[in-house]
């Protein structure tokens, strides 16, 4: 159909994602059984990060910070909850971003330079990847967790280049799989000026003491030169902070674009992301309770074929098709039960899946009854 009032790849485009079946739209409303959300531990639901905070003795409360962090946005309590997410990390400093998507896009694009090279798995999370696109190194994706794959990109790159950072999630959004973290950090001792960058968005608040993460809990933290920890998913609020040295920070300051030309989060959002960490500290039965859940979860779908193998709330049964991830989408929330299709272009063609996410507020009635479903 012609169209004087837009461009005409708009209309094209948008036609051609119909007739694959992979049109992305909105949604507002949903069944009632949430086995789809990042909210694992279900802190967004709290009324300490539902509800209005107060303001903190000292500090001036508006609905927005009235600038970028470099002008107008920095107040002294963000920058106190920077230092104790960095204690509470183990790392000398943190740094704020807005969103996990900023901190990604924002470390990846100022980070590697032209005489650089980025190493990263093929399945990183759509942020880095265009964080890596943005900057001006060379990079090269790996097969997903092939550490045969990374040794011989390492080998054959490793004199060539300046400075190599070898990028990972550890735990995938998409599979809900872990990276060989161990193995990966073993490897990079043996080449110099390699660094590791880790992506914990979907591991804090369940893996690791107190939640601290898988580097935490596999003791790796140090060999990391950055990792993120985003605050959508588990802490069940919203923004983002890299942690790191102090020289890191400074360097981010001074050079990410995603930081430096945005207005900084105001201190209603600064206050959510602290009460969030002390209600991580404090989360020893959710965290119990949503170990419990996946265990009830994994034992009922052993038997059943597609499944990708995985120990996160992350849980996929791969379909193959986007006709079938929409067809089982709507079965399920037929019966009550809202877990998402995730179609191609997301994921590659022929691995489209609905994906599971476990939460600590699933009750074993719910899981068995999904099972049910599934085994229909």
């Amino acid at each position: 159909m012609a169209d004087d009032k837009h461009p005409s790849h708009l209309l094209k485009a948008l036609q051609e994602r119909e007739k694959k079946g992979s049109l992305r739209q909105l949604k507002s409303s949903f069944p009632p059984i949430d086995f789809c959300s990042n909210d694992y531990l279900g802190f967004s639901k709290q009324a300490i990060l539902n509800t209005h905070l107060e303001p903190f003795q000292g500090h001036r409360s508006s609905a927005g910070s009235g600038g970028s962090r470099l002008i107008s946005g920095n107040i002294p309590f963000t920058e106190e909850t920077e230092q104790h997410i960095a204690l509470f990390h183990h790392a000398e400093a943190a740094l704020i971003f807005n969103s996990g998507y900023d901190a990604n896009l924002g470390l990846l694009a100022c980070l590697p330079q032209k005489n650089d090279l980025v190493l990263y798995d093929e399945l990183i999370h759509a942020s880095l990847y265009d964080g890596i696109r943005l900057s001006y190194a060379t990079a090269y994706k790996f097969k997903h967790n092939a550490i045969e794959h990374l040794t011989e990109l390492l080998n054959r790159h490793s004199n060539a280049f300046q400075t190599i950072y070898v990028v990972v999630e550890s735990i995938y959004s998409m599979d809900g799989d872990d990276a060989p973290l161990l193995a990966i950090t073993d490897l990079l001792k043996h080449y110099k000026n390699v660094f590791l960058i880790v992506d914990e968005a979907h591991a804090i608040g369940l893996f690791g003491e107190q939640g601290r993460g898988l580097c935490q809990q596999l003791g790796i933290e140090q060999n990391c030169l950055a990792r993120i920890y985003t605050y959508g998913k588990a802490l069940g609020t919203h923004g983002a902070a890299i942690v790191g040295s102090k020289i890191l920070r400074h360097y981010l300051i001074n050079f990410s674009r995603a930081f430096i030309y945005t207005t900084a989060l105001p201190l209603h959002s600064i206050q959510s992301i602290r009460a969030g960490y002390s209600a991580l500290v404090n989360s020893t039965e959710q965290r119990q309770q949503l170990k419990e859940n996946i265990a009830l979860f994994q034992k009922g779908v052993k038997d059943l074929k597609g499944f990708i193998k995985s120990y996160s709330a992350i849980q996929c049964l791969v379909l193959g098709s986007n006709a079938s991830a929409d067809s089982v989408e709507q079965k399920l929330a037929h019966h009550s039960i809202y877990a998402k299709a995730i179609k191609s272009p997301t994921v590659k063609e022929g691995s489209e899946r609905i994906r599971f996410c476990l939460h600590a507020f699933n009750t074993a009635q719910e899981i068995e009854h999904l099972l049910t479903l599934l085994h229909e």
